[in-house]
């Protein structure tokens, strides 16, 4: 079958997470890369990733009523599904662990709101995502940082808000 352009853009993705984990040398990367963005098939596609881990396993968060939270020191996986019917989502990745140059986190909020806490360096988009009754507000960079979050799904009656972490004034050595 033949290949898309998205399926090479996939492929590619998951060859640089290879190398920043350090399973692919630069010569190997470098190689890989080319073979990715020429590929006509899904076959020639696979073959380049074939002696390679398969990716993350999504993450799915699921609430009816109440809020979803994560902070602190927290593995960010490749793909998060946020889900709630009646409550609000906050994802603080400013401490996290991020081993993915690419997320996606999906929201599926009926009547909530979301907030994306980014480590300063990170950029996000939310190109593909949906909004009925609310506002989306990027205040992050939305190109070439490290990670990327693409924010994706669909908010029917709440806002979004992805912002670097806000400086304290007042802490305690």
């Amino acid at each position: 079958m033949r290949a898309s352009d998205h399926d090479r853009d996939l492929t590619v993705e998951r060859l640089q997470v290879a190398f920043t984990e350090g399973r692919l040398t630069p010569v190997e990367m470098d190689q890989r890369l080319e073979r990715a963005l020429a590929a006509r098939t899904h076959d020639e596609l696979e073959g380049l990733l074939a002696d390679l881990p398969a990716p993350a396993k999504l993450v799915h968060l699921e609430s009816k009523n109440g809020s979803l939270q994560r902070a602190g020191d927290w593995e960010v996986p490749r793909t998060l599904r946020v889900v709630s019917k009646y409550g609000s989502a906050d994802l603080d990745m400013s401490e996290a662990r991020c081993l993915h140059p690419i997320v996606e986190v999906r929201f599926e909020l009926a009547y909530g709101s979301a907030k994306i806490v980014l480590p300063v360096g990170a950029s996000a988009d939310a190109d593909e995502l949906r909004t009925g009754w609310g506002s989306v507000s990027l205040e992050v960079s939305q190109h070439s940082g490290m990670p990327h979050v693409r924010v994706t799904g669909e908010l029917s009656y709440g806002n979004l808000v992805v912002r670097y972490p806000r400086k304290r004034w007042f802490t305690q050595s």
